[in-house]
This record gives C-alpha cells, sequence and structure tokens, in this order.
C-alpha cells in the first residue's frame, strides 16, 4: 500500500513538475500584465511586458548553456500562454485593487517555481549542482528585472527597501541542485522547494523583513544629518 501510495504520488508530482514551466510563465506573465494596467500602457505594452517577463529568465538560462535557440523560439506553446494570459488581464480589465496584491502573489509564485525548474534544466544539461543553482536563480529573477527595467523601475532585486527576493529563490534553488547532485531528487520535493521560496517571499512582504544591510550603514546615515 505504502509503495503504491508512493508510486502515484511521484507520479501526481512529476505531471505537475513537468507543467512546472507553464505555470511559472502563466504566473510571470500575469505579474507583468498586472503591472502593465498599473501603469496604463494599451495592449501591446501589456503582452510585450508579459511575455518579456514569463520568458526572458528562461532565454537567458538557455543562451548561457548552449540551448540555442532558447526554448521560448522552438515551443510556440510558451509563448502562446504568455500572450493567452496577458490578453486575458486586458479584457477583463482588474479593478485597481486587484493589481497590487495579486501582483506580489503572481511574482511569488513564478519565483518559486523557476527557481527549481531553471536549476533542474541547467544540471540535466551537464551543469555542476553550483552552477545549477547559479542559473536557476538567474532564472527566477530575470523576468522581474527585465520587467522593472521596461517598466521604468529600479529592479526589485537591487531596491534597499525591497522585501527578500533572490535570497529565497537563492536558497530554493541551492536546495534543489544539492538534492540533485545527492541522487535524491523528486519531482514532489521540488515542489515543496517552489512552494517553500514562495511562502518566504510573501511572509517577507507580509511582516517586512529585508536582507541585511551592512551594520555601518545606519551609522553613516546619522552622521549625515
Amino acid at each position: 500500500m505504502s509503495v503504491w501510495l508512493s508510486s502515484n504520488l511521484d507520479n501526481a508530482a512529476s505531471l505537475v513538475h513537468h507543467g512546472g514551466e507553464l505555470a511559472g510563465i502563466v504566473a510571470f506573465a500575469a505579474s507583468g500584465a498586472l503591472l502593465s494596467v498599473r501603469r496604463d500602457l494599451d495592449v501591446v505594452g501589456i503582452v510585450l511586458l508579459a511575455a518579456a517577463t514569463a520568458l526572458g529568465g528562461g532565454i537567458i538560462r538557455d543562451v548561457i548553456i548552449g540551448k540555442t535557440p532558447p526554448t521560448a523560439f522552438t515551443d510556440l506553446r510558451l509563448v502562446a500562454v504568455a500572450v493567452a494570459t496577458a490578453l486575458v488581464i486586458f479584457v477583463w480589465h482588474p479593478p485597481a485593487r486587484l493589481t497590487r496584491w495579486p501582483l506580489e502573489v503572481a511574482d511569488a509564485v513564478g519565483l518559486g517555481l523557476f527557481a527549481v525548474t531553471g536549476t533542474v534544466t541547467a544540471y540535466e544539461h551537464g551543469l555542476s549542482a553550483p552552477s545549477a543553482a547559479m542559473l536557476g536563480l538567474t532564472t527566477a529573477i530575470g523576468g522581474g528585472i527585465i520587467r522593472d527595467v521596461l517598466s521604468g523601475s529600479v529592479p526589485a532585486v537591487l531596491r534597499s527597501n525591497e522585501h527578500l527576493y533572490a535570497i529565497p529563490s537563492l536558497v530554493g534553488a541551492a536546495v534543489t541542485a544539492l538534492l540533485l547532485h545527492l541522487g535524491v531528487y523528486r519531482s514532489w520535493v521540488g515542489l515543496l522547494c517552489a512552494a517553500l521560496v514562495t511562502v518566504v517571499r510573501l511572509a517577507s512582504l507580509r511582516y517586512g523583513w529585508h536582507g541585511p544591510r551592512p551594520w555601518y550603514t545606519k551609522t553613516a546615515r546619522r552622521d549625515d544629518r
């Protein structure tokens, strides 16, 4: 019974994991489209920002590992999913209050999923565990950086007052890479890693968690006064 349950759990998780990239694309495309609505962009801006957010990190990853042309240019389902998500938000016209917290939730979900799937993809292409973790981080934060730059904002990962963003994705990618290296990685464990990244990101927004800063910066600010 336990063997049957374990097998079915792993198979179900494997199906979800294989769809993780699509789910991440939907989440990041939604975050890009919602930000476009906040910036009062037209349909072209909404679609372009959604697609850039959803596919940018994966394209950077594929170029670095030598997977050319990148998957986004060979599997048009990815582009179709990103565009469809953007058009749904364009037609739906969400109220202003739904472009704030849902934007953060969508971004957090994409962050967690891409941290894991990016690491797995890099490791399967022959990179070492540390390198795979770094590319997992790149995949996770790359789309958000592109989104922020195109929308005229300082990327969230570089803001001194930003809540935890790169740190949880790096931890999720590192844990995934370690499990792959040890040969004990399973799809359901990958889902747990993605969920952990998402939860930590959302908790940082809820409770105001920030990354550590140099101890002397506060002193310097007081001296400047």
